[in-house]
């Protein structure tokens, strides 16, 4: 077990399975030193937990843990084309975008959970910069989407 894996067992969290693409795309793609997921739904199990728009049907609470989920899929997605979690160096850049009402502004504050995650979980090589998007609609009706770009050691 990666020393990466152990610490999400520390936190009571396993990798979860890869989520499948949903088109023609994979989840993620390495070149060079860098690792560009694509964007990670909040799939568990193959599953939507919930839909709908981030204040209005989804709570920003609710949604900040989708977020969490989103990361964790963005690390197995990591995992899938590098075999290794403790390859990682560090998260350079988190992308989310969150399906929200027409009167939510609360991006930012839903997008911690995937960041928080990324500390919690790598420690300081889980510091990065970040970008919080409110869209209109999501694939699957899902209330958020998170794609991370990581750089891994030489």
């Amino acid at each position: 077990m990666s020393a990466v894996e152990a610490r999400l067992a520390d936190l009571g969290l396993t990798l979860p399975e890869v989520v499948p693409p949903l088109a023609a795309y994979q989840p993620a793609v390495r070149s060079g030193q860098y690792v560009y997921t694509a964007g990670q739904l909040p799939m568990v199990d193959g599953q939507l937990p919930v839909t709908g728009k981030v204040g209005a049907e989804v709570t920003a609470e609710e949604a900040k843990d989708l977020a969490r989920t989103c990361a964790l899929n963005a690390l197995a997605a990591v995992k899938s084309v590098t075999g290794d979690l403790d390859l990682v160096a560090r998260v350079v850049k988190v992308t989310g975008f969150v399906a929200s009402a027409a009167d939510f502004t609360g991006q930012p504050g839903v997008l911690n959970g995937a960041s928080e995650l990324l500390g919690e979980v790598l420690g300081d090589k889980g510091v990065h910069a970040r970008s919080a998007v409110g869209v209109a609609v999501l694939p699957l009706d899902a209330p958020v989407e998170v794609e991370i770009l990581v750089e891994l050691v030489p």
